[in-house]
């Protein structure tokens, strides 16, 4: 059967546990996840004492926001998806779960989210609304026409630290400004990384995700640098420039230290330029940004 012609009829899983299944996929569950544990981070660092009601809402509204935009993004790119190994199984290529009920999916998560988060603040549901819209307006159709696809997903994509302290505080400062920096240049080596290591699927579906279109010398150099970016960053909270985002001289140890071993990744990419370095950059870049917060917070409350 035309797998198109799969999507547009009603055909859900029969059980729950398999239902419960193609939702985790479908919303990206670990991806939202790593979200969810940035705006958490985030609001840590600005807290001064923690309100458990706000944070619990913060998680619960910044995951269906996230799972919403994944949707929104499936259900655009269910054809493209339909041509990729990575993806061809996915709930809506296989007609698993309809068009029709992605979208409701979506758009119920999305009400949710933004009620939840407005109920925290305004200025952190017009973020979160802001992200949904880049992520599935911008982004995605622009992955088929331009490498410069990844700039635009890498602001969606660093929003989610900066709103927990958006969620705790109620403005955009310094301090919000300095950690979504610290996410933005982050998102370059980490999205290279696994178009490199993906770049035969994607170009089975046409997305131009490789800063020089090949995974060559000139790529490498942009991660690298990117890498210096995020790491400098990362490191200047150790300054009085950044408000009451702090970081001691102490906690910036395990920040260099981990820093290099980024960098050190980056280097083997460019000498090796193989997948399996590719995959080891991506793993390593998922490790430094979880460490880094982890570090943070640590530092903020000891």
């Amino acid at each position: 059967m035309d797998p198109n012609a799969m999507a547009q009829n009603v055909v859900l899983s029969k059980t729950p546990v398999s239902r419960l299944s193609d939702f985790k996929v479908i919303t990206k569950m670990g991806l939202s996840l790593s979200v969810v544990f940035s705006c958490i981070s985030g609001y840590l660092l600005a807290a001064e004492t923690i309100n458990i009601s706000r944070l619990v809402f913060l998680a619960i509204g910044g995951y269906c926001m996230v799972g919403a935009s994944n949707i929104f993004n499936q259900i655009i790119e269910r054809d493209l998806d339909a041509l990729m190994e990575r993806t061809k199984n996915r709930p809506i290529p296989k007609g698993r779960i309809s068009v029709k009920n992605a979208f409701i999916l979506a758009t119920i998560l999305t009400i949710i989210g933004l009620i939840i988060l407005y109920a925290i603040n305004p200025i952190t549901a017009m973020f979160a609304a802001i992200s949904i819209f880049i992520y599935t307006s911008v982004y995605t159709p622009l992955k088929q026409k331009t490498a410069l696809s990844v700039l635009a997903g890498a602001i969606p994509g660093a929003i989610p630290f900066m709103l927990g302290w958006v969620a705790c505080t109620g403005h955009f400062g310094l301090e919000a400004c300095v950690l979504f920096m610290m996410q933005f240049f982050w998102q370059f080596p980490h999205f290279w990384s696994i178009a490199w290591l993906l770049d035969k699927d994607y170009k089975k579906a046409g997305f131009k995700m490789l800063p020089t279109g090949s995974k060559d010398r000139g790529t490498v150099v942009q991660i690298i640098g990117y890498i210096c970016w995020t790491i400098l960053i990362c490191l200047a909270p150790l300054s009085d420039f950044t408000g009451g985002l702090k970081l001691s001289i102490y906690a910036a140890i395990p920040v260099i230290i981990v820093g290099l071993v980024f960098l050190y990744y980056g280097f083997k990419l460019f000498k090796n330029k193989s997948e399996n370095a590719a995959k080891k950059l991506m793993a390593v870049s998922i490790i430094y940004l979880m460490s880094m917060q982890i570090v943070y917070v640590i530092d903020k409350f000891i």
